[in-house]
């Protein structure tokens, strides 16, 4: 992977708190959802939590997204390997989402200043949430 895509990258948090949850149906206006043949996760805002929770089997709270706000080939090999790397270096667990041209991590709340300090050391620029 060629680590310049680090360098000066822009990378910004939410300002927003999800919640990852264990679905009984797919929730509409989720971040993401993810059904496969055994389960149906969904990361929603955490303050939904309540308006879904006949849907919901399990909840895991207090997320926050970080998103690479670059554009990032399909095929590349690497990238988040080297983020979640960096970021396992440092105690902080991470959950990966990957869209067509970007990447997503999240991260716990407790861990999101931690988090945006080891993207920094790596090269990227954390700005404000568009």
């Amino acid at each position: 992977m060629d680590s310049s895509y680090f360098s000066n990258g822009k990378v910004y948090a939410w300002a927003e708190t999800f919640a990852v949850v264990k679905a009984k149906k797919p929730i509409p206006n989720a971040f993401a959802v993810i059904q496969d043949k055994n389960e149906i996760t969904a990361v929603i805002e955490q303050n939904k939590v309540g308006e879904y929770q006949q849907d919901i089997l399990e909840t895991s709270e207090g997320w926050n997204i970080i998103t690479f706000d670059m554009l990032l080939p399909l095929n590349m090999v690497g990238f988040i390997g080297a983020v979640a790397n960096a970021l396992a270096q440092e105690g902080i667990d991470v959950l990966t989402f990957s869209a067509y041209s970007t990447e997503h991590v999240l991260v716990q709340s407790k861990d999101l200043a931690k988090a945006l300090g080891v993207l920094e050391r790596l090269g990227c620029k954390i700005s404000n949430n568009p």
